[in-house]
């Protein structure tokens, strides 16, 4: 546009030779200088383009039209630097912008060494009106546009952290996650590979990939040779890793994108690992639970019984009646014979056969029946499945919280009915366990003992778990995914 400012204004008024300078921020000073007129010889020899010092400076400390016929006698005039052309006339006019000096026109020698007019003044002082409104709109468009490409930045921010939210929505796996987050963030710059490396005890450890990635990376020793654009992964102010991004643009304006998607990825990170390690504490907790039932159950019956057996045989062997001794051996046996059942049972309760052999409806079932000969207590069951055979960790859960759920009902509640339902709809097991028994408040810490073993196994398979007791009864609810 310059330059074709400053033609329109050579060929209005027949000057040789055309310039416009343009001022610097601070306004006393030339940041830019265009010439028309002048050819590539003539800036060889010229050297360095001017600062706006001598008679060029005139106009930028006092911006109004300046003429001057004569620049030899001109006093103000700095002269010409080695090489530079002869000239006579003079005719420099300010371009202003709402009032202010943006740059100045400069023209000189017109035709035959005749001076400038007023006609020649007023059509560039025009000319300059016109340049300025030019200059203004083009400034503007230039805003527009860099508002609108800092606009399109932030919307790809906000949909880069919106897709990695979604795309990890209720998703808890780590490794899954990571995945994700490779997959996304190679896609949001458009680069050939992404690999994430996460801080372990050991030093950083490449988490997953994305993409063609260099084979030095799969090392994290060969991170500086492979090179690449490195975004931290930081949540709360602590170092969970890095981001690196192979073959991408490599501008600013794609490292800034992957900051922002990284702080988003962080987020995700920390979560999956609190939900982890969460999960790993009461999974710890529930198997430790467990053991200490066992414990109790092999205590309380196994060992008691022994214990009075052993008793039992002492006593007879101090004893040299043979009808007495008849009479001890069949106690014995008879009490060996209670304590082998009893331990059949509790083999039965670690794994019933019937679970693996005849299925899941049948194992309920015979939980169901094993319960009501042997607690006294009427036990239904209604199970209501559409497949014969589920996968081996689905089939363990539910039978699993069944057996916790009735176990708890006939221990702690003191029923006299516990009604066992399973139904599977739309892909969903569900699964109700109700007794009329004393109920609990379920927020007692102590309170129905095997819960938070019954909440692992069922969230581990992305299930839900419900409690609810009165002085009527309790009623265990859940439902789980079939796989």
């Amino acid at each position: 546009m310059l330059h074709r400012l400053l033609a329109t204004a050579a060929e209005l008024t027949g000057a040789r030779y055309a310039a416009v300078g343009v001022l610097d921020e601070l306004g006393d000073g030339l940041e830019r200088f265009v010439t028309h007129g002048l050819s590539d010889d003539d800036h060889a020899a010229i050297g360095h383009l001017p600062e706006g010092h001598g008679l060029l400076g005139a106009v930028i400390t006092d911006p109004r039209p300046l003429r001057v016929d004569a620049l030899h006698e001109e006093p103000r005039s700095a002269g010409f630097p080695p090489g530079h052309p002869a000239m006579e006339t003079f005719l420099g006019v300010p371009v202003l912008i709402r009032g202010e000096a943006w740059g100045i026109l400069y023209l000189c020698d017109k035709p035959d060494g005749e001076p400038f007019t007023d006609a020649d003044e007023e059509a560039v002082v025009r000319l300059a009106e016109w340049a300025a409104i030019a200059i203004e709109n083009a400034r503007n468009c230039q805003v527009s546009e860099r508002r609108r490409v800092e606009l399109e930045r932030l919307v790809r921010r906000l949909e880069a952290a919106t897709a990695i939210a979604r795309a990890v929505g209720g998703e808890t796996d780590l490794d899954r996650i990571l995945e994700l987050i490779a997959e996304r963030g190679r896609s949001l710059i458009a680069a050939e590979g992404l690999v994430i490396l996460l801080r372990e005890a050991g030093g950083m450890v490449v988490a997953a990939e994305a993409g063609d990635v260099p084979g030095t990376i799969r090392d994290p020793l060969g991170l500086a040779a492979a090179g690449g654009t490195l975004v931290p992964l930081v949540f709360r102010g602590q170092s969970l890793g890095m981001l690196v991004a192979f073959g991408a643009p490599g501008d600013r304006a794609d490292e800034a994108l992957l900051e922002g998607f990284a702080a988003s990825a962080a987020t995700a990170v920390a979560t999956a690992r609190s939900v982890e390690e969460r999960r790993l504490r009461e999974a710890i907790g529930a198997a430790e639970e467990e053991r200490r039932r066992w414990a109790r159950e092999l205590h309380d019956d196994t060992l008691q019984g022994l214990g009075g057996l052993q008793m039992l045989l002492v006593a007879s062997a101090r004893i040299n009646d043979p009808e007495h001794l008849r009479a001890a051996v069949r106690d014995s046996i008879e009490r060996i014979e209670e304590q082998i059942h009893g331990l059949r049972a509790l083999i039965r309760e670690l794994r019933p056969a019937a679970l693996d052999e005849l299925g899941l409806a049948a194992a309920i079932e015979g939980l169901a029946g094993r319960a009501k000969d042997r607690e006294r207590v009427e036990v239904s069951a209604a199970v209501h499945l559409t497949a014969t055979r589920y996968a081996p960790e689905l089939e363990t859960t539910v039978y699993r919280v069944i057996q916790e759920a009735l176990n708890n009902a006939i221990r702690h509640a003191k029923p006299t009915r516990v009604r066992i339902a399973v139904q599977e709809t739309s892909g969903v097991i569900h699964i109700c366990v109700s007794d009329d028994g004393q109920g609990f408040d379920p927020a007692t810490p102590d309170a129905g003992f095997g819960l938070t073993g019954m909440r692992e196994r069922i969230s581990l398979l992305r299930g839900d778990l419900q409690l609810a007791s009165s002085a009527t009864g309790t009623t265990v609810s859940a439902a789980i995914p079939a796989l």
